[in-house]
């Protein structure tokens, strides 16, 4: 997730940590990410199955469902989107891809955020552990038949798990028929 050009490179800081940067401009107050850190999101198909990630979230104050995801940038300056993407997939699923694919940026919440993704398509997927993410990570890790993906995730958000809005991308073809 990057900073778009624009309002954001210019608005006042009004707090900078590790990873956000708050900012003001005029009575609009936002949140973007600082250092130049950007994001990718990994739509991982592989045999009719798609990837999904499960993992507690801080300011949701709960687990949420999410397609993989990672930083790009935050610990090497100028990694390219795809290496990053791989690598973020392999680390949080297990699952090492024989391709990556860039979609596409895309704006999250562009009412509040100034950030936006970078959407990867992962194929030529082969299992190399069982994924779980980096220490402290404690990501649960779903392989989930397309064809039964929207029951999959009613199912989760019954359980009380929260939904990334991406995924939505999953649900279109049910929602839009």
């Amino acid at each position: 997730m990057s900073d778009a050009p624009g309002p954001a490179a210019t608005a006042d800081i009004m707090w900078q940590g590790t990873f956000i940067t708050v900012r003001r401009q005029g009575n609009w107050e936002f949140v973007g990410r600082a250092r130049g850190i950007s994001a990718a999101v990994i739509l991982a198909v592989d045999d009719g199955h798609v990837l999904l990630v499960e993992q507690y979230r801080v300011p949701l104050g709960r687990a949420c469902l999410e397609l993989p995801a990672g930083l790009v940038g935050d610990e090497t300056a100028g990694e390219p989107i795809a290496q990053a993407a791989a690598r973020e997939l392999e680390e949080e699923t297990g699952y090492r891809a024989g391709a990556v694919e860039i979609i596409g940026e895309f704006c999250s919440s562009p009412g509040m955020v100034s950030e936006s993704f970078t959407l990867v398509r992962a194929t030529g997927l082969v299992k190399t552990s069982s994924g779980g993410g980096v220490a402290g990570e404690n990501i649960i890790v779903h392989r989930v038949p397309l064809a039964t993906i929207a029951d999959f995730i009613a199912a989760r958000r019954a359980a009380g798990l929260a939904m990334d809005v991406k995924l939505l991308l999953l649900l279109a073809p049910g929602l839009l028929g």
